[in-house]
């Protein structure tokens, strides 16, 4: 069996900016350069890049030999520490093509190796060619690379990078969440514990004129496109307020309901405290420890919202969603845009009807641009 080693590159000069990549696919046994493939694809960012640049050179070596085994080294952590599986590929954007590079050979004839960025020279050296010219370099040894146009992946990821801020304003808009925690229900001033598993209680008089401001301060904004709602009345509620002011239709997401408390819904916290100081002192301290009587951990709950962010991201690509959910939720979507420890929910204020928003790009990153923002009820 043929062993083949692929060295991959990718940059873009601002990332997003304009970008390339470069990949060459080496006999481990001689030493001898066997392909090269490298291409300019228009302005995306260095994930993207690197990601096409191993793509490329996966596809050059099962051109030369399907049978192979392949070693690939790239400067990527990213890339390396994702495709040999041990790190998540958070972003739904990014998965096609994490998807088309394991599709190239069966898993078992490929592994991959970190290396050092000078000791990825050639790779390198390609990539910024490609860059430079900003057209596809006429160089090809012993294969042909075929690959889907620079169009047709940008379609694919649809990259996007805020307009203030580290990137440039041209790039076109990212999925934004607009997070409306509902309004007051009965027993918000009281601070018990209200959950998906409690009374499912409707608003108060004081939640509905809640929702109503924020319609009206999301009205005044004119920038929500769609909305998506928790299915519990209290969000329900809020959500309905929202739409008729916008003149658009809720749709239910059951990934958005708050998280269940167990025997704890309906109880304030020192009567929590009184009755299982034990249970209530472990689920402060370690976040995958549940609520008495099998509520819902916040270990939980987050690996609950992280799915439901990529399915409303794949889905929502481009667009500004108002997002009708609960603290929870909301604290949870702001955790995991900042890859902060899950204890932080712990130290996040959250009022009823208050406003929020994060921003998520094709590579992955997100932005959290508003946090309990509550002018609109004053």
């Amino acid at each position: 069996m043929r062993e083949f080693i692929v060295e991959a590159d990718g940059g873009s000069r601002g990332n997003p900016g304009p970008a390339g990549y470069g990949s060459v696919v080496i006999d481990a046994a001689t030493g001898e350069t066997l392909a090269e493939a490298a291409e300019y694809i228009g302005v995306t960012t260095n994930n993207v890049a690197e990601y096409r640049g191993l793509l490329a050179g996966l596809r050059a070596a099962h051109a030369l030999d399907p049978t192979a085994r392949v070693h690939v080294r790239m400067d990527s952590k990213l890339v390396v520490e994702q495709m040999s599986g041990r790190w998540k590929i958070k972003h739904p954007a990014m998965k096609p093509l994490a998807a088309e590079v394991a599709a190239v050979f069966p898993a078992d004839q490929v592994t991959y190796e970190w290396i050092p960025r000078e000791q990825n020279k050639h790779a390198d050296r390609l990539a910024n060619e490609a860059m430079d010219s900003g057209a596809e370099p006429p160089r090809a040894r012993a294969a042909t690379i075929t690959d889907k146009t620079a169009a047709d992946l940008r379609a694919a990821v649809n990259v996007a990078t805020p307009s203030p801020g580290w990137a440039p304003a041209d790039m076109g808009a990212p999925a934004t969440f607009v997070l409306l925690r509902h309004g007051e229900t009965p027993l918000t001033p009281q601070k018990r514990f209200s959950g998906s598993g409690g009374t499912n209680p409707s608003l108060s008089d004081v939640g509905r004129d809640q929702a109503a401001r924020a319609a009206t301060a999301l009205a005044a904004r004119g920038t929500i496109q769609d909305i998506v709602a928790s299915p519990l009345t209290r969000t329900r509620e809020t959500a309905a307020a929202v739409a008729e002011r916008l003149g658009l239709d809720v749709t239910i997401e059951e990934g958005l309901r708050e998280t269940d408390f167990g025997a704890w819904e309906g109880l304030t916290f020192g009567e929590v405290r009184e009755r299982y100081p034990d249970d209530l002192t472990t689920w402060l301290a370690d976040p995958a420890a549940q609520p008495t009587g099998g509520g819902e951990s916040f270990a939980a709950t987050a690996t609950r919202i992280a799915a439901t962010r990529d399915k409303l991201v794949a889905a929502y690509a481009g667009r500004t969603v108002l997002l009708v959910t609960h603290v929870t939720p909301i604290k949870t979507f702001v955790q995991l845009a900042l890859d902060a420890p899950l204890q932080a929910l712990f130290r996040m204020e959250l009022s009823a009807a208050s406003l929020s928003a994060v921003a998520y790009y094709a590579d992955g990153n997100a932005s959290v641009r508003l946090f309990n923002d509550t002018s609109h009820l004053r």
